[in-house]
């Protein structure tokens, strides 16, 4: 029954700005800094036993966990947590790609979506990716240090949301229905027969719930509903 805290990198200029980052190397702003730094309190004073923490290489994933987790050693960096390969929509601005054809296509039907460029990829493929890759990192921080681990992963948006997606059941033509802001805190807890959402969307909710029980503490059966952090998503 690992637990997996997934958190947005803090806001960016493009962010705020309304243009389509991609794999470009920008960094937080300065609402992002903050944001990064108030969830490093919020991680601190929950007190959680992360096993691992995991990133994207893209620049301001790195520079959110610096800011959050000013004392951790040896992030593991993984590519296939990066952002979608967004190939020649690198840059633009939203408003812009709204009037491509392609734009309804990826908002109502992300599943048959392929970007345009050589570097790009397909939304399908973005999705069966990040679910692989935080699926893998879980099941092996579980089998290194038990099925009551915590570990964090950070990521983006879109990545976040195909990862939800997968762990509620639905289908990635839905995805776009879940909201993941800069710097919020999704949960998911991984069991051998389904998969919960704990949290999602949190940027200011109490953390302190997803801590595992004491060693001597009997765990739930695998497929009972699990709880942990009760106050809600916000």
């Amino acid at each position: 029954m690992t637990t997996v805290l997934l958190l947005r990198h803090g806001r960016t200029s493009t962010n705020a700005t309304g243009v389509l980052a991609g794999h470009q190397p920008v960094g937080l702003d300065e609402v992002g800094r903050a944001q990064a730094q108030a969830v490093g309190e919020r991680l601190s004073a929950a007190k959680l036993p992360l096993k691992a923490v995991v990133s994207s290489p893209l620049p301001r994933c790195l520079e959110t966990l610096s800011l959050a987790l000013p004392s951790w050693e040896g992030v593991q960096v993984d590519d296939g947590i990066i952002e979608c390969r967004y190939g020649d929509w690198t840059g633009r601005r939203l408003q812009e790609l709204a009037k491509e054809p392609l734009w309804a296509t990826v908002q109502a039907h992300p599943s048959a979506a392929r970007f345009p460029g050589e570097d790009a990829e397909s939304m399908a493929e973005m999705s069966a990716r990040a679910v692989g890759t935080i699926r893998d990192w879980d099941a092996r921080i579980s089998a290194e240090h038990g099925p009551e681990a915590v570990w964090l992963a950070c990521s983006h948006g879109d990545i976040i949301k195909a990862v939800v997606a997968d762990a509620l059941g639905m289908h990635l033509d839905l995805f776009q229905r879940i909201a993941v802001e800069p710097a919020s805190v999704t949960v998911i807890r991984y069991t051998p027969l389904r998969s919960f959402v704990l949290r999602l969307n949190d940027t200011g909710g109490d953390l302190s719930g997803f801590q595992p029980p004491p060693p001597s503490e009997e765990a739930p059966s695998s497929d009972a509903a699990v709880g942990g952090g009760s106050g809600g998503s916000v």
